[in-house]
């Protein structure tokens, strides 16, 4: 693959730029502990990308399955260049496990399909707490650099 200074496709990862972005981040509390170091490492991924704290809109809901709508409402506002959704469901007993999982996923990509806008999901989907935390702190960096990187992609090709 050649460097973006060296004719790279539109898409291809280059250096992150996220200076002139805003970003809306939605959080569900529900296992706060782990979707706080989500947050937590998004939001410093976000800065060392270039992206200003003031053009971060930061909010929590109760649990995965009201990230979908505080994006819709995110979305509708025409305030963001792309969003992120943190969360954490962890497998149980029983089915409900698979109902947050497939509607949480759903919805997000509905909001982000419906609105044109990305929507960087880092709503981790587990068997077990030892595998939450192994994942948070990567997948919360990870959903910084997707927000960043397609934003301006689609800046791009707008």
């Amino acid at each position: 693959m050649q460097n973006a200074n060296q004719g790279m496709p539109a898409g291809e990862a280059a250096k992150l730029d996220g200076s002139k972005l805003s970003i809306g981040i939605v959080q569900a509390r529900f296992n706060a502990d782990l979707t706080a170091k989500l947050a937590e490492a998004c939001l410093a991924e976000l800065a060392a990308l270039g992206v200003e704290a003031d053009r971060i809109r930061h909010v929590t809901v109760p649990g995965a399955l009201e990230v979908p709508v505080a994006l819709q409402a995110m979305a509708e506002s025409d305030d963001f260049d792309a969003l992120i959704a943190l969360g954490c469901i962890i497998r149980g007993e029983t089915y409900h496990f698979e109902l947050v999982a497939n509607e949480s996923g759903a919805g997000v990509n509905r909001v982000s399909l419906d609105n044109t806008l990305p929507v960087a999901n880092a709503i981790l989907t587990v068997e077990n707490l030892d595998q939450a935390w192994a994942r948070a702190e990567e997948k919360g960096r990870d959903a910084a650099r997707v927000a960043v990187e397609m934003a301006n992609l689609l800046d791009e090709l707008t």
